[in-house]
């Protein structure tokens, strides 16, 4: 068994250095001068210095924070009202919404955004506006990994008999499922919101389609840099992995906190 352990741990430290390698390579690239020989030379900070100092730069990332955000929010909130009517009202209509959410796993970025600008690009109310088709947009990308998600978060805590338990007791259903249901999966939808933060922050087809130069957020920003300056786009790839982390750990963090006031709770 001991030796079974070790070889497991093993695996798993090589899978980590093998998916570390490309962020390690980036990191020592960004903070020197040259590497054209087997060392790299002329440690520096300039390339962190010029992006921090550029206000283009931190706009962008405001901007890909905030275009995380709203897409998530928005995707979490339908998916629960979705999934609380069809497994409370109509469970035969569950199939159907399940295959109408995993149907964006087959459509690539450049098709979609195509397709929302043929449609709405005419339009006069705000769904003409391109903020709003982008949002729309990362909406329908993030859906199936937001869906799949939250359904089996719900499947793990057999939701039909906790709501028809708090029904005993005097509660409403919608009280019972955002009283009682949506706290017990919210591990469920916090490893949901992380996927769909990856996804969108290593988005570059649909915002350059849908918004181009408008709405310029950190990958557009990366391409521009690395045609300029191969040590900045390092540099701007470093702060993108270290925001991704840090957001990850925040949130992790944050879970794992409300988990164990819960248990103290009991």
């Amino acid at each position: 068994m001991k030796k079974r352990s070790m070889g497991s741990v093993i695996i798993i430290l090589l899978i980590l250095v093998w998916l570390l390698i490309p962020l390690v390579v980036s990191i020592i690239y960004s903070l020197f001068e040259n590497w054209t020989g087997i060392a790299p030379q002329g440690f520096s900070l300039r390339a962190y210095a010029t992006i921090f100092s550029d206000p283009a730069f931190l706009a962008a990332l405001g901007r890909t924070v905030l275009i995380c955000i709203v897409p998530i929010l928005l995707t979490i909130l339908l998916v629960l009202l979705a999934l609380f009517v069809t497994s409370l009202f109509f469970p035969k209509l569950e199939r159907l919404v399940q295959i109408i959410c995993m149907i964006p796993y087959t459509i690539q970025g450049v098709i979609l955004s195509v397709s929302i600008l043929s449609m709405y690009v005419a339009n006069k109310t705000f769904l003409g506006n391109r903020l709003v088709m982008l949002i729309g947009a990362y909406c329908i990308i993030i859906l199936p990994y937001i869906y799949q998600g939250i359904r089996n978060g719900m499947r793990a805590v057999n939701m039909p008999v906790l709501i028809e338990a708090a029904e005993m007791l005097g509660a409403t259903r919608i009280y019972a499922y955002f009283r009682i249901i949506v706290p017990n999966i919210i591990s469920a939808v916090v490893v949901s919101s992380l996927l769909a933060v990856g996804i969108i922050f290593g988005d570059y087809v649909l915002v350059r389609n849908l918004d181009g130069s408008a709405f310029q957020n950190i990958q557009i920003y990366l391409y521009q840099a690395m045609k300029s300056d191969s040590m900045k786009s390092s540099a701007v790839f470093v702060v993108i992995m270290a925001v991704t982390f840090t957001i990850s750990a925040i949130v992790l963090y944050l879970q794992s906190r409300q988990g164990k006031h819960g248990k103290d709770a009991k």
